[in-house]
């Protein structure tokens, strides 16, 4: 068995016949042998009998959600190349062949385009607007942009992917999530990525789309900034740590002006609040890529363990005690400087300020990094079930 064309299907009685009928031309045309499997996700309406008329295997699924679905479906099936893709006929599986011939000369994962960038076309009426014009070109822009996805249709429901590919991916979601974590994967993974132009259709169903627009699209969002640990916390805290300490620094002897704009120590409490928020940032970024990896939703990252062998719990704590006696020498000054008259209330309050903000800003980070250094290290134990980046 070659090809295996997998439908998730929940009450698709009205389109599924037809589906399965394309399914059956694009597998004579792709010349191969094949099988059209149904993984039925609880379907009330007779959609798993008109399957199995047709000659279509059916597969129950009992664990509910689209990813779930896939999921039941893939473990069954028997081809070697599997095509996914939805039973509401909005996709054409008589192009079955186009897919198969890129598994021919060695490609992993075919994605199917229906933007006209990649050649795709979209019927009038098959796409609301704000997918059309807002959500896909966003959401394929912020996957090529995060992780240099070859593919130009992030989320399109027809792609097809090699059985062996896709148990290498180790994908770990279950809703509508797992299509945008399978794109992920084959990328990082460095697996060789296709795209062939397909044709998208306005569903034949009488009843409203499964999928919600805004819903779903903030879900598969959501999913790609929490997978990019680098764009949603590393790069943001590392601009806001840069910005917040040349200010500082310069704010610390003084004021200074700008055109006709006066920083002050205000623009000092300002950017000593920006150098903790990118700090903590920074810190997230590191969080989550090791949570991540220990769960298996991101690939191993060399760079990481390298950098873990050099920046280790004792070191993180050593630092962070620096951090922090600067902290405490500098508000020890403070006190120093206040009571040399006799604690009252005849300092400039400019000047105290000047003082005493950088010391609060260095206690907070110098708290900060021996915490986080414990809680990085609680993060990467390693158990049967959990293999984080940290070396031992």
């Amino acid at each position: 068995m070659e090809l295996t064309i997998l439908m998730p299907c929940l009450n698709e009685a009205e389109t599924i016949a037809r589906c399965i009928e394309k399914a059956k031309i694009g597998i004579q045309r792709a010349g191969v042998s094949g099988e059209i499997l149904i993984a039925d996700n609880g379907s009330t309406d007779g959609s798993q009998a008109i399957a199995e008329k047709l000659g279509a295997r059916v597969v129950p699924v009992k664990e509910k959600g689209y990813g779930n679905a896939l999921r039941g479906g893939i473990a069954a099936a028997r081809g070697k190349y599997i095509l996914m893709g939805d039973a509401d006929d909005s996709y054409d599986f008589s192009e079955a062949d186009r897919f198969v011939k890129k598994f021919q000369e060695g490609y992993d994962l075919v994605m199917g385009c229906r933007l006209p960038v990649g050649g795709g076309t979209i019927m009038p009426g098959a796409m609301p607007w704000k997918n059309r014009w807002i959500g896909n070109p966003i959401l394929s822009f912020i996957g090529r942009l995060f992780f240099k996805c070859p593919a130009h249709d992030f989320h399109a429901g027809l792609r097809a992917f090699t059985k062996d590919a896709l148990e290498k991916m180790d994908l770990q979601t279950t809703g509508m999530e797992f299509a945008s974590e399978m794109v992920i994967k084959a990328t990082l993974k460095k697996f060789w990525i296709a795209e062939v132009p397909i044709t998208l259709h306005k569903d034949g169903r009488s009843r409203p789309p499964h999928l919600k627009p805004w819903r779903d699209g903030w879900r598969h969002l959501r999913f790609m900034l929490l997978f990019s640990p680098r764009w949603l916390f590393l790069v943001p805290g590392i601009f806001l740590s840069a910005f917040g300490v040349v200010f500082a620094a310069r704010l610390s002897l003084g004021d200074f002006q700008v055109g006709g704009i006066l920083f002050n120590v205000g623009t000092l409490a300002v950017a000593s609040m920006t150098v903790i928020v990118g700090f903590q940032l920074v810190a997230f970024a590191f969080f989550v890529k090791v949570f991540a990896i220990a769960e298996g939703l991101l690939p191993d990252d060399p760079k990481l363990t390298r950098a873990f062998k050099i920046f280790t719990l004792e070191k993180g704590i050593v630092f962070g005690l620096l951090v922090l006696t600067a902290g405490i020498v500098l508000l020890a000054h403070a006190v120093w400087i206040w009571k040399q008259v006799h604690f009252n209330a005849s300092l400039l309050p400019e000047d105290n300020l000047r003082r005493l903000i950088p010391a609060a800003t260095l206690i907070v980070l110098g708290i900060q990094v021996i915490f986080s250094s414990f809680f990085m290290s609680v993060l990467g134990l390693k158990t049967v079930a959990r293999k984080p980046p940290v070396p031992e």
